[in-house]
């Protein structure tokens, strides 16, 4: 697909060329930038290259927002977490912003829902001392702040400690290529996309997604074909003031259970099972679509298929994914009463 930006660059380079070269320089530079395909990640199916995958865990309270970064990336996984609070697991590929955070520390549940992904950089605060071994035998690059340092982890002084910690992403992203650290591009991980919506479902207006102590909500937005979320009926800004929001908001139906992990308050860790298969609902074009998901194994992607078991596909950008055990609440549109005329 030949993109308005593409056309929009070679015309441009177009006219400067004119003034300063012959027909022919003309021909060949035009030539090339239209031979050079525009790459779309297969995450997200937004226009940016498969670049390398950086995983970044990251606060989901009151006290970490607005978030950073969070606009950047391909997809966001929300999961429970102590207590019935949630944090996020934001993959990026397609674009790496120069900050994230505030970071938080990893969970059990990670390793499983992540190894569909290859060896990715895994970044993370810390994590609970029993965890520790089970992640450095993980089959992903370490890249947290107990192994990387205060060079590429800060201190924002606007904040306060634990939800004070800021990757600055691009920088250590950079650290790694340079120092040969191994990290595996953006692959299928079971979705694909399309502009246009193939599958049958039902209209709502928004919907409203559980945990024991946290729910988010998320309104259809017609003019940015986004739903934008809000958490615990606060909009959810990002530091830039945008309202976050993906084009297709999934919700995974997993198995929540006690697992062997805690925090140091006591508080038990939640294990959520990603592999094998459940229900959800896939939301986009203001479409709720009733989905069955599948996972084989760990190394397996996740693939979502509707009632006639055809593949449901995602619309083309960001992607949520909230695993929850809890069934969500929708508001179905309302069809508008035909407007009646007198004779």
């Amino acid at each position: 697909m030949f993109s308005k930006s593409r056309g929009a660059l070679v015309l441009v380079t177009y006219l400067a060329v004119l003034s300063t070269a012959g027909c022919a320089s003309i021909s060949q530079t035009v030539t090339q930038l239209i031979s050079d395909p525009v790459q779309t990640n297969v995450l997200s199916g937004r226009e940016g290259e498969n670049g390398p995958v950086l995983v970044v865990k990251i606060d989901d309270t009151r006290y970490a927002r607005p978030q950073i970064g969070l606009e950047f990336a391909d997809v966001v996984y929300i999961e429970q977490v102590e207590g019935g609070l949630t944090r996020l697991a934001a993959v990026f590929s397609s674009t790496i912003p120069p900050r994230i955070g505030p970071v938080r520390s990893a969970r059990i549940s990670d390793i499983e829902l992540f190894a569909q992904y290859g060896r990715v950089a895994f970044a993370y605060s810390g994590a609970q001392k029993k965890l520790l071994p089970v992640i450095a035998d993980a089959n992903w690059s370490d890249v947290g702040a107990m192994r990387r340092g205060p060079i590429f982890y800060e201190t924002d002084p606007n904040r306060n400690q634990p939800f004070a910690m800021i990757l600055n992403a691009q920088t250590l992203m950079a650290n790694e290529v340079s120092k040969g650290t191994v990290i595996d591009s953006a692959k299928n991980i079971g979705w694909t996309f399309s502009k246009e919506l193939e599958n049958e479902g039902f209209q709502i207006s928004d919907v409203t997604v559980n945990w024991p102590a946290q729910n988010y909500s998320a309104v259809w937005d017609p003019t940015s074909m986004r739903w934008l979320l809000s958490v615990n009926s606060v909009p959810n800004l990002s530091d830039t003031g945008q309202n976050l929001g993906p084009t297709t908001l999934v919700i995974q139906m997993v198995s929540i259970t006690p697992s062997e992990y805690g925090d140091k308050f006591g508080g038990n860790t939640p294990f959520s099972q990603t592999v094998g298969s459940g229900k959800g609902y896939v939301l986009r074009d203001s479409t709720v679509i009733a989905a069955t998901w599948n996972r084989a194994d760990s190394l397996s992607p996740t693939t979502w298929t509707d009632a006639t078991g055809a593949e449901v596909k995602f619309a083309p950008g960001q992607v949520w994914v909230a695993l929850t055990d809890q069934e969500p609440d929708f508001t179905r549109k309302v069809a508008s009463a035909p407007t009646s005329t007198s004779k």
